[in-house]
């Protein structure tokens, strides 16, 4: 997990994983991603000598900063790699305030 003056993003490395079974759940500050495999493969009966069904789940829960507008993330799975970038909220953006010199008064003469 990273951040940006804009965002904050999170790659996660899901190999052998298709977006249709990986979920993404946010819920307070809390970024919860589970992914689940099911591999069936179609072997006609009488060919079986030994069957294995492979079936994984995983899951994996991290705390997220404060101020992210969460209700507009994106989501994006390429190469086995999800990336999750969440934007920041106006007001935890960084602002720059620029130091303006004070005018001394002009003495009477």
């Amino acid at each position: 997990m990273y951040q940006t003056p804009s965002e904050v993003a999170v790659k996660a490395t899901l190999p052998g994983l298709k977006p249709e079974d990986v979920s993404i759940d946010i819920t307070g500050q809390t970024l919860t991603v589970r992914g689940e495999t099911k591999a069936e493969e179609e072997v006609k009966k009488e060919d079986y000598l030994y069957q294995e069904r492979r079936y994984s789940s995983s899951s994996r829960s991290v705390a997220l900063p404060g101020g992210l507008r969460t209700d507009k993330a994106e989501a994006t799975m390429e190469d086995g790699v999800l990336t999750l970038t969440i934007p920041k909220a106006e007001e935890v953006k960084p602002k720059a305030i620029k130091v303006k010199a004070k005018e001394k008064p002009k003495e009477k003469k």
